[in-house]
């Protein structure tokens, strides 16, 4: 029995474990712990796919597992956060409470749940787009978890900000947060892998450079850096992408 072709696939089962008991925590609005635990997923998330290429044990139901997890950990989560922010914001301020005439608005928590339908579509495609071999086209669902619920997080570190305060407990800016997530999701936009398949620094050198600077964000700036993160991401393989088109 090769106990190694397993290993992976547990890890990926962790990475769901993860997921689920972040779920829960969302539910119950303890946002802080559903964030540790879906980045402990994304973790989980990395080594399942570093061991396989490791070891040459890659196989079909790794990677349909690795999308399936996933989709709980970095699709369900999100969008159930993104629903208990605007379904709170709908509770605790007066401004925005139900009434017999804005009953409509009663709709609005629900469309938090663009980002798990968009991230479904997302790992949909990446499971048989030929093209996303070795870099990702769209936002990885992984990355845009993380700039959803780093929202709350930035909540609790800047609680003594009113205008952080204010931007982010308006519906408008999360249902815009929540449709350009959604957006950058599926967009035609090559970005390069974080995902290591051999140590050469010429291959990788624009990888670690990039976690070298997000390590200093994150120390600077702790939760806030994380969009500005994401935001690098993005510019970076923008400019990379324009720079080898010209080569």
């Amino acid at each position: 029995m090769n106990i190694k072709k397993h290993i992976p696939n547990v890890i990926t089962l962790l990475n769901l474990f993860a997921g689920l008991c972040a779920l829960i925590h969302a539910f119950n609005g303890n946002y802080r712990e559903a964030f540790s635990l879906v980045c402990l997923g994304i973790f989980f998330d990395f080594w399942d796919g570093f061991f396989a290429r490791i070891w040459k044990v890659q196989s079909p139901i790794g990677l349909q597992l690795d999308s399936l997890a996933d989709m709980v950990t970095s699709g369900v989560v999100p969008g159930l956060v993104m629903y208990k922010m605007l379904g709170d914001i709908q509770e605790n301020q007066s401004q925005y409470n139900l009434t017999e005439d804005t009953y409509y608005m009663g709709v609005v928590p629900y469309l938090g749940f663009l980002i798990t339908l968009a991230s479904c579509y997302r790992l949909a495609k990446f499971n048989v787009d030929t093209r996303q071999t070795d870099s990702f086209i769209g936002l990885p669902t992984p990355a845009n978890a993380l700039l959803i619920m780093s929202i709350p997080m930035i909540q609790f570190q800047y609680t003594d900000v009113d205008f952080v305060i204010d931007t982010l407990s308006n519906p408008y800016v999360l249902v815009g947060i929540t449709v350009l997530s959604s957006y950058l999701l599926n967009a035609e936009i090559p970005l390069f892998s974080l995902k290591v398949k051999s140590f050469s620094w010429e291959k990788y050198k624009m990888q670690v450079v990039f976690l070298i600077l997000s390590v200093v964000l994150i120390a600077l700036f702790e939760f806030i850096a994380i969009p500005i993160i994401i935001l690098l991401y993005v510019l970076l393989s923008v400019v990379n992408n324009t720079f080898l088109k010209k080569v």
